[in-house]
């Protein structure tokens, strides 16, 4: 009797590394996503705090106050129509002026501050 063996198939030694070759790309790419993701939540959330710091200045203007309570600034009838977080952060309930903007627990990590 004849053994009949088929060629078609994978070793389950080319099997290995190839999965230990995606296993390396993905250990190469992920911190590499996290950091242009972390990045781009950065960049995100100081854009809001220049639209916020415009606001307040805008409302400082109009109102003759040095302080403007985040309620008067973001709205549908205020001066910016919606705040969109990124990242759960979490922005001050009130701007002075002249003072500093800093955003805290952005992604639970990080802090940003943005000065006027």
């Amino acid at each position: 009797m004849k053994n009949i063996r088929s060629n078609k198939g994978f070793t389950l030694v080319e099997i290995m590394i190839v999965v230990v070759i995606i296993g390396l790309l993905a250990a190469m790419a992920i911190p590499a996503f996290q950091k242009v993701r972390a990045s781009s939540q950065d960049k995100a959330v100081a854009n809001n705090m220049r639209q916020l710091g415009a606001a307040a200045d805008q409302y400082f203007l109009e109102n003759g106050t040095s302080t403007a309570a985040i309620a008067n600034l973001v709205g549908s009838s205020n001066y910016i129509k919606a705040l969109n977080t990124v990242a759960n952060e979490a922005y001050p309930a009130a701007y002075t002026q002249g003072v500093t903007i800093t955003v805290y627990s952005i992604a639970g990590a990080r802090t940003v501050t943005y000065s006027q």
